[in-house]
Order: structure tokens, then C-alpha cells, then sequence
């Protein structure tokens, strides 16, 4: 291979980064915003609530707007981790962050995604049964959160056995001195 051919492939592949970088920028963006709008509408409720404490429906109201505000704080959390996963990944490892949000991998990625997507969907069908009032539409809408959890969690499970499995297959390190010192 030439070494005009290296430097151009060199290139787009600098350019990917770029716009890797772009995706984490707006996914970034997108998480700052739904928390900026969860804090605006928890002020706005909270301020709304306290002129109406005592009467019928303020508590309901109050509990409505919590968990939604939860689930939009989890879409808000969602993105953050993808904006960080993405960085980790393909620009260089994130500094300052918690030892749960290092991300090794798409599989290490993935996994924290489920567990968010998972309880969001949750939170979001609290929020439609606070709601709720009467019929059988709550029971196919929960069954259809139910199916995307049940296929999400098998989904999850055959990701972890496969990573068990690669780590099965890959060699790993002499241990090391008897002392436990690390040193040769």
C-alpha cells in the first residue's frame, strides 16, 4: 500500500472520529435540554401545587408529575450515557466520571442501555397507571411494554453470554509473584 493511499484512509478515519465527535456533541445536548426541561417543569408544578395544597387532586398531581419528570430525567440519562459510551469508544476514554460509566465496549454500552431503556419503560407505564381510568386499554399497553421488556432482558442475557464466552476464549495474564505484589 502506498503511503499517499495510508495518509488518505488515515484521513477519513480521522474524519469518522469527527463525526462520532458531532454525535456525542448533539446526544450530549439532547440529555443537558430534557434536563433543563424536567428541573423547569418540576419548578413549574411544585410552584403551581403549593397554591392548590389541601384541595382534591394536588397530591395526584404531584405523583403524576414525579414520575414523569423521573422518566424524563431516565431518557436524559439514557443520552448521557450514550454520549459518553460513544466518546469512550471512538475519541478517547471520558475523565471524571463514575467507575459504573467507564465503557470498554459496544457490549459494555449496550448493556448500561438496556437497564436504563428497561426501567424507563417501566416508570412510563406507572405514569399511564396514575392516569388510568378504567377500561381494558391499560392491560394491552402494559402487555406490549411487558413483550419489549421480556424480549429486551433476553436480548441482555444472550449479549452477557456471549461476552462470558469471548472472555472464555481470550487469554489472560500470568498471574503474577506468590507474594501478590504484582512485581516480577
Amino acid at each position: 500500500m502506498s503511503a499517499t493511499r495510508r495518509r488518505t484512509l488515515a484521513g477519513a478515519f480521522g474524519f469518522t472520529r469527527l463525526i462520532v465527535e458531532l454525535g456525542v456533541l448533539s446526544s450530549f445536548a439532547f440529555s443537558l435540554g430534557l434536563f433543563v426541561a424536567a428541573i423547569a417543569q418540576a419548578y413549574v408544578t411544585i410552584r403551581a401545587a403549593l397554591g392548590e395544597l389541601g384541595q382534591a387532586g394536588t397530591t395526584k398531581t404531584l405523583i403524576v408529575a414525579a414520575v414523569e419528570q423521573a422518566d424524563t430525567l431516565l431518557v436524559g440519562v439514557a443520552l448521557l450515557i450514550i454520549s459518553f459510551g460513544l466518546q469512550a469508544l471512538f475519541v478517547g476514554r471520558v475523565q471524571n466520571v463514575p467507575a459504573w460509566l467507564h465503557i470498554a465496549s459496544f457490549d459494555d454500552l449496550k448493556q448500561k442501555l438496556i437497564g436504563i431503556v428497561i426501567v424507563a419503560l417501566t416508570v412510563n407505564f406507572f405514569s399511564v397507571a396514575l392516569e388510568w381510568k378504567g377500561g381494558a386499554d391499560i392491560l394491552v399497553y402494559g402487555a406490549a411494554i411487558a413483550a419489549v421488556v421480556l424480549a429486551v432482558g433476553a436480548y441482555s442475557v444472550v449479549l452477557t453470554r456471549q461476552g462470558l464466552a469471548r472472555d472464555q476464549d481470550t487469554p489472560h495474564d500470568p498471574p503474577g509473584p506468590a507474594d501478590g505484589s504484582g512485581r516480577a
